[in-house]
């Protein structure tokens, strides 16, 4: 049986708040998510971030993107506790982007 390495995650809405998810697919889709979004304003909305990380997420993981959005807010929400990237709450719809 393969074990499956763990990372950490935290959550930008519960400070303090962290769990254990798969690397593999933590990494995955980190990378697909960090290529998508842009470095400046005024940065794209969920649904387009959705759309445009679809065609980038491995088939292997996600099969015809399977559970990609569950993990794409993880990661997003990760991302934000971090501070790799900045949610502008005052847009209609709101918007993110990557943090400098």
């Amino acid at each position: 049986m393969t074990k499956v390495t763990k990372v950490t995650v935290e959550n930008v809405n519960i400070p303090g708040q962290t769990q254990q998810v798969d690397a593999m697919k933590y990494e995955a889709m980190k990378n697909a998510l960090l290529e998508v979004l842009p470095t400046a304003q005024p940065g794209l909305t969920a649904k387009e971030i959705h759309e445009q990380l679809l065609p980038l997420l491995p088939q292997d993981i996600w099969p015809n993107g399977e559970k990609a959005g569950w993990w794409y807010k993880l990661v997003q929400l990760d991302l934000e506790a971090k501070g790799m990237v900045f949610r502008d709450e005052k847009s209609k719809p709101m918007r993110w982007w990557q943090t400098e």
